[in-house]
């Protein structure tokens, strides 16, 4: 991905509203190139981020709402208050309401009925909460777990659905490590100073959310020791985020009786038959050692303190969709103390976030029939189409790669498929029943219908239709089983796609998320899965180890950078990205070149095409972000800096040294620039 996920939270906005949080009836525009967002006083040669950034960043502090802000994030937050235009719209009855306006309508109205939320209280959880009371045995356990799966709970592990690694055209079960409170299993095995003081809040957190069903303050005490002491088992069991990056460490396909065989006190029979599981004949058990943790707790806790672990995962799941006690309480822990936000954001914000999280493809109908206009989808595929061919050249030109391997890459590349705007054919929602007046119960019933539509395909042909992110979505992906690139609506507008602008910074933008999606196919990890999406080495044991010198180059550069106070960038989680980053721009640089081949291009606002080139691409990222969620994200994110998206691009980039004059010997060029593709 361009852009972290973790960015569509993200909220504030200068927007066409006189009102300072009202919201839209259209778009705002915003160039893909804006000299005004440039500090000059920098040297591009030095510190070309904040050449290009600079005073965006002093105009656009982060708002107290948010762990970060950036170019990304606002247009995020115009589409977000853009949606709030059409829900607010479609949230008031009407005989002429279509049946998706009455489903996204009545959804945001009954989230937006802050008095009945709030009249409601810890109710929506009593059911639960009395089914883990009346547990007589831990026998009973796989058939609550399922239950509680299907409602999205993370208890103990995970469930679901994919791709078979050895075979992309099937889809079959998989169980993986889950069951974990914190942000990732390095906050409960880390030592230094920051991580013993996060582990010490977030004891008191759970005991303060105890509390608020109703425990003494002394039992909520001892039931959080319990539940941490559970979840840090599980942690030291689960793997890293960086080994979870090798996908043959997540494959091992087993027969129910050998997974039953790793956790014998837990009946998996009981579970399949309670998930309504369509098909077990095989499960891909992603972290076996995990589960023979898990066989270990069972024996080694009591059935009581299982109903704590049981009581918190519930509590921790749904707190976000209860009274404000519970919001407050969740937000004050994981927002304010983990990321640094200094105010929640308002209710119907959250409430747009929930209706695009349960109903996206009925809200994102909506959105592309007011946005997307049928010239920028043929724009961008004619893009795509050029940064293809530049890949396919430039493949043919390698001088490390070998003949063999060339082929099968170009195999690969040539069997890409691009999703562009939205999908084909829309996701029907209409057996979830929404009702006006029952928030909670609708996010249970939306959570169910999505749980239950993974499981059910399990065992079926591979949808290749089908999108992993809804239209609005700022953002776009790769997805290395089903071999294609995916860029929602919400991505392709200004100021990352701009068809006011000349070539030179589109391509540099938007062209270089294009070459960044399909570099993703190729990068440490893309690279293993073969055409047509199998887990398959098509390497020459030679060719593999020269991309892994050409890797170990990248990651040693980004092992380097700074993120927060002495804590470095850990260079091999964020490998993938970085490749991608590198090779994206490069390839778009390419297709830029050969796109204007024979015009005659001149300078434009006092900058040559190929200074207008970089700039567009860097302006994607402009923007800053708290030092707790640098923080965070050093440990869960698989993407580098803003700045260092940028700075560690163009010096490896001679294109970009002949382009502002910049010598060796200056920050922004290497003497030995790191390359891949």
């Amino acid at each position: 991905m361009r852009y972290t996920l973790l960015l569509l939270t993200s909220g504030f906005l200068f927007g066409q509203s006189s009102k300072p949080d009202a919201p839209m009836t259209a778009l705002p525009y915003s160039a893909s190139l804006d000299t005004t967002s440039m500090d000059r006083s920098v040297d591009p040669c030095t510190d070309f981020y904040h050449y290009t950034c600079g005073e965006w960043i002093k105009k656009n502090p982060i708002p107290p709402d948010q762990s970060s802000w950036d170019v990304y994030g606002k247009l995020a937050e115009d589409n977000r208050r853009f949606l709030w235009g059409i829900l607010e719209e479609a949230s008031k009855p009407a005989p002429n309401r279509s049946a998706v306006e009455t489903e996204i309508g009545d959804y945001f109205h009954a989230c937006m009925d802050e008095a009945a939320v709030e009249k409601a209280g810890a109710a929506p959880l009593k059911a639960e909460l009395d089914e883990i009371a009346t547990l007589k045995s831990l026998a009973d356990l796989p058939a609550l777990l399922a239950r509680q799966h299907l409602s999205g709970e993370n208890v103990l592990f995970g469930f679901g659905s994919n791709q078979d690694f050895a075979d992309s055209t099937r889809v079959i079960a998989f169980a993986g490590a889950g069951g974990l409170g914190l942000p990732d299993r390095d906050y409960y095995v880390k030592t230094d100073a920051k991580s013993v003081e996060t582990r010490a809040k977030y004891l008191a957190h759970v005991a303060k959310m105890l509390e608020l069903i109703g425990e003494p303050p002394q039992k909520a005490k001892a039931d959080a020791r319990t539940v941490i002491a559970i979840e840090t088992a599980l942690a030291k069991a689960s793997l890293t985020q960086v080994e979870k990056r090798d996908p043959y460490k997540l494959f091992h396909k087993m027969a129910p009786a050998e997974l039953q065989a790793l956790t014998p006190s837990f009946r998996w029979d009981t579970y399949f038959t309670t998930a309504q599981v369509p098909d077990t004949s095989v499960v891909n058990v992603t972290e076996p050692a995990f589960y023979k943790e898990i066989q270990t707790e069972l024996k080694s806790h009591s059935l009581a303190d299982w109903k704590t672990y049981l009581r918190w995962r519930l509590l921790d799941d749904k707190a976000p969709y209860l009274s404000s006690p519970f919001v407050q309480a969740n937000f004050d822990f994981n927002s304010k103390y983990l990321r640094g936000l200094k105010e929640m954001p308002p209710r119907w914000k959250r409430c747009v976030g929930r209706v695009d999280r349960d109903l996206g493809e009925a809200l994102g109908q909506v959105f592309v029939q007011k946005t997307f206009a049928a010239d920028t989808k043929q724009r961008t595929q004619a893009m795509t189409t050029e940064i293809e061919a530049a890949m396919g050249n430039e493949i043919r030109q390698l001088p490390w790669m070998g003949e063999q391997t060339k082929q099968k890459a170009l195999e690969k590349l040539h069997a890409v498929v691009n999703k562009i705007g939205y999908p084909d054919k829309w996701r029907d929602y209409s057996s979830i029943k929404i009702s006006r007046d029952d928030y909670a119960g609708n996010v249970e019933r939306a959570t169910v219908f999505e749980s239950r539509r993974q499981l059910n395909k399990i065992g079926k042909p591979v949808d290749r239709s089908e999108w992993g992110m809804t239209p609005p979505t700022v953002n776009a992906y790769y997805d290395g089983q089903m071999n294609d690139i995916n860029f929602p609506a919400g991505v392709l507008q200004p100021p990352l796609f701009d068809p006011k602008m000349d070539d030179a910074p589109n391509y540099g933008d938007t062209g270089a998320t294009i070459g960044h999606e399909l570099t993703h196919g190729f990068d440490d990890e893309g690279r293993q899965f073969d055409a047509q999406g199998n887990l398959k080495n098509w390497w020459t044991k030679e060719d593999a180890a020269e991309f892994e010198k050409r890797a170990k180059c990248v990651s040693d550069q980004y092992s380097e950078y700074i993120v927060v106070d002495d804590v470095k960038g850990n260079g091999k989680l964020t490998l993938g990205e970085d490749v991608a980053d590198l090779g994206g721009t490069f390839l778009a640089y390419l297709a830029w070149k050969h796109a204007t081949e024979g015009r005659n291009l001149q300078p434009m606002e006092g900058f040559t095409p190929d200074q207008r080139f970089f700039i567009g691409m860097a302006q994607w990222a402009c923007g800053d972000e708290r030092p707790e969620s640098k923080r965070l994200n050093q440990i869960t994110n698989p993407h580098s800096l803003l700045e260092y998206r940028v700075n560690g691009v163009v010096s490896n980039m001679p294109e970009f040294g002949r382009a502002f004059s910049c010598k060796v010997g200056q920050p922004m060029v290497h003497e030995h620039p790191c390359k891949i593709w």
